[in-house]
């Protein structure tokens, strides 16, 4: 979501209008909260969200796009006990946001052992779980968080789960494939469409990993330019 800073129409312009992550971000929280209804989607994580800076007007934009479609959502900043992340302005206020139609839905908080964006949301949604992630840039970091959700999934296999998020594979699929493989893992998106950057894709990197007990019904990745990655929209059956 890119803190609703917009969509950059190229890699020049991504770069020489930076000032967009300072600035307020209300008209493009609208477009995204539209899009987001058109869905009708019962469940919709949100990666880089702002949960209170002056940017988003000190107004969590998981809350107010949740008022918007009268949904419930799931928040938290997203840096665990990183001093850096906690104390410096709009830093501290970055997060990720699960929303979903259900409110007896519960959530729980993992992180990370290592890298700087440490935050793992499990949304428990009773016959099913889900978990949003988002991971390192750096690749040795990305398999060592990748290595903990794995070892996570482990412990609890008693019912399907689905995983989603940026995974920032900028090393391609085979990036994923040894978790794939260890927790015999789905990728509907079979013909690895890429979803960054937005304004011209090259790099799958935004992903909606299934157990096997997940039946895919269908997968798209809706052509809007509401930030610099492209959606991805799952509809399935459990």
């Amino acid at each position: 979501m890119a803190y609703a800073t917009g969509a950059p129409k190229s890699l020049p312009d991504s770069i020489l209008n930076i000032s967009r992550y300072f600035m307020p971000t209300r008209r493009n929280l609208n477009n995204i909260s539209r899009f987001i209804n058109s869905q009708k989607a019962d469940v919709i994580g949100l990666i880089e969200v702002d949960t209170g800076s002056y940017r988003s007007e000190n107004v969590n934009q998981a809350a107010r796009i949740s008022k918007h479609l009268s949904n419930f959502h799931h928040s938290t900043t997203k840096y665990g006990d990183s001093l850096t992340g906690r104390v410096l302005p709009i830093l501290s206020s970055q997060g990720n946001a699960v929303l979903t139609r259900d409110r007896e839905s519960n959530s729980i908080y993992h992180y990370f052992p290592s890298g700087f964006k440490r935050l793992v949301i499990e949304l428990d949604m009773g016959l099913y779980r889900f978990f949003l992630l988002h991971l390192a840039l750096s690749k040795r970091v990305r398999q060592i968080q990748l290595n903990h959700i794995a070892n996570l999934l482990h412990t609890n296999r008693n019912r399907p789960f689905i995983i989603g998020g940026d995974f920032n594979t900028f090393g391609g699929t085979r990036e994923i494939e040894s978790i794939c493989q260890e927790l015999n893992l789905i990728n509907p998106n079979s013909n690895n469409m890429p979803t960054f950057p937005a304004w011209e894709p090259k790099h799958q990197i935004d992903f909606i990993l299934c157990s096997k007990e997940v039946k895919i019904v269908n997968f798209t990745i809706p052509e809007v330019k509401l930030s610099d990655h492209l959606p991805v929209v799952l509809d399935f059956d459990i």
